[in-house]
């Protein structure tokens, strides 16, 4: 045998396998991604064990003035604050079915009681349950008027920047009062 001529052949072979094999990778690190992004496996346990993980930052005065901090400005993932407080409702044997809207100032809950509830009972644990997630300042109103259900869902591509979007929300809002609130206005100021 010729070990000029086998040289390159073994070098090209070698490539060959090496390819094929870094397609398979690209491959499955593109079926990760898209298993990541389906909301359907949200209810896996995340692989890096950020669930049991504590929060924690630290910061001096220096390291935050800088233009780049100036320049941050800080959101709320709306879709995903409202997807929180319907799950955890839902979690409750009080509610069948359950619609959410939250807006940049006013959290919407239309839903659809147990009967082994009371209205009284079901609006508190609706209120305080988004009042539980929801930063303070929000005001939180419900309703177990399920027509209502159809008017948040009417919404839910809506922006704050909308035209008729206050005048909408202020209707859906009016016609939630007539419902229980679950406490008094004074604890949702």
């Amino acid at each position: 045998m010729d070990w000029k001529r086998m040289l390159p052949i073994g070098f090209m072979t070698m490539l060959l396998i090496t390819g094929c094999a870094n397609d398979d990778t690209a491959k499955n690190e593109s079926e990760q991604i898209k298993d990541e992004l389906d909301p359907n496996n949200e209810l896996q346990e995340s692989e890096d064990g950020t669930d049991d993980k504590l929060g924690y930052v630290r910061y001096t005065k220096d390291q935050m003035d800088n233009n780049s901090e100036r320049n941050h400005s800080i959101s709320m993932d709306r879709t995903e604050m409202a997807n929180m407080i319907t799950r955890i409702m839902l979690r409750s044997d009080a509610f069948e079915e359950v619609a959410t809207l939250v807006t940049d100032e006013e959290v919407l809950i239309a839903y659809q009681k147990s009967d082994a509830y009371d209205e009284a009972k079901s609006a508190q644990m609706a209120k305080k349950t988004a009042m539980s997630v929801m930063p303070r300042y929000f005001k939180v109103y419900v309703s177990d008027n399920e027509t209502l259900m159809n008017d948040i869902h009417s919404l839910h591509n809506s922006r704050t920047t909308d035209g008729n979007y206050d005048n909408t929300i202020q209707q859906i809002i009016d016609e939630m009062r007539k419902s229980p609130q679950g406490m008094t206005d004074e604890m949702n100021e």
